[in-house]
């Protein structure tokens, strides 16, 4: 979305302790040669999907609760999406938009078979309230038709979830200027675009919009990788597993500057290689890496957005 990609650009040309290394960019396309292995969208095997509406609102509600697992040591986006499956396959109801407005903090818990509370338990609860009363406001209830509503556009449909839900208007304020990474309501239409390949309510003509989700697993492999570096406050906080403030200018950075690096890296490769990738792909690419090696240091900050 060039909203993001200008945000993340602004960001990473006046950045004061997080830089992109250009240099090692170019070392790691020449190392794949262009070639970004490709990674099936459900390779874990673990989202709902019947090819209809209810992967949709299974979908938008998962993408609406997928935040913040690291306080939780044991949780994770598979126990999410898992969670959310096995609730639908035994009741098909359970994602409606008139129960979503209803679920407490013990019921989130149940219908995702999670023993404990959940990190920003009360938060989650929350979002799934205005997922429930917005969706039954606007569009009849279902996801489904918030994706209908926008014609088959990425940019479009990520307009229109940021202007009716709060919870995805992941916006941030940096030296003065408005940042936005949106990365939950891009992943969003990523997972559309994945679960049903292209086809139906994944069919998007502008897919090549959107940009990578600036998470905390993704920037760890950046670093892993040499193509982000930070500075020696920065590097020590993240070392030592302390919590970095959210919306400070440690935690924007990281964030834009991830985004920013796969651009480039997108860039070189269309530019070297003669090869259109998807940001998509790239970013699926770098998670799968970074969930297979949980040891990676990671920043840590408390978050709605990602």
């Amino acid at each position: 979305m060039e909203a993001v990609r200008a945000s993340a650009a602004w960001v990473a040309s006046r950045s004061s302790h997080v830089k992109v290394d250009l240099l090692e960019v170019e070392k790691v396309v020449d190392r794949i040669q262009g070639n970004v292995p490709k990674v099936e969208w459900d390779f874990e095997g673990i989202h709902y999907f019947d090819n209809g509406p209810l992967t949709a609102q299974y979908l938008f509600v998962l993408d609406a609760l997928n935040f913040c697992f690291w306080p939780d040591k044991d949780l994770s986006y598979d126990h999410l999406a898992s969670g959310l499956k096995l609730a639908l396959e035994k009741d098909k109801t359970a994602l409606d938009a008139d129960r979503l407005q209803n679920y407490t903090g013990p019921e989130l818990r149940q219908l995702l078979n999670w023993p404990r509370r959940l990190p920003i338990e009360e938060e989650r609860v929350r979002l799934l309230h205005e997922v429930g009363m917005e969706l039954e406001r606007s569009f009849g209830g279902e996801a489904a038709n918030l994706v209908k509503s926008a014609g088959n556009s990425a940019a479009t449909l990520i307009e229109l979830i940021t202007r009716h839900f709060p919870g995805f208007r992941d916006h941030s304020l940096y030296k003065g200027h408005q940042v936005f990474l949106y990365k939950r309501a891009q992943i969003f239409v990523a997972d559309l675009w994945g679960a049903f390949k292209g086809q139906n309510y994944g069919e998007f003509h502008d897919i090549n919009s959107i940009t990578i989700f600036a998470d905390y697993i993704v920037p760890a492999v950046l670093r892993e990788l040499g193509i982000l570096k930070y500075g020696s406050n920065l590097s020590c906080s993240i070392d030592s597993n302390s919590e970095i403030v959210p919306g400070s200018e440690e935690e924007v950075e990281i964030r834009a500057c991830s985004v920013y690096a796969v651009e480039k890296m997108r860039e070189l490769i269309n530019k070297k290689f003669r090869k259109q990738l998807l940001s998509i792909d790239i970013d699926l690419w770098l998670w799968s890496c970074g969930v297979q090696n949980m040891a990676l240091s990671h920043h840590r900050t408390l978050s709605i957005y990602y």
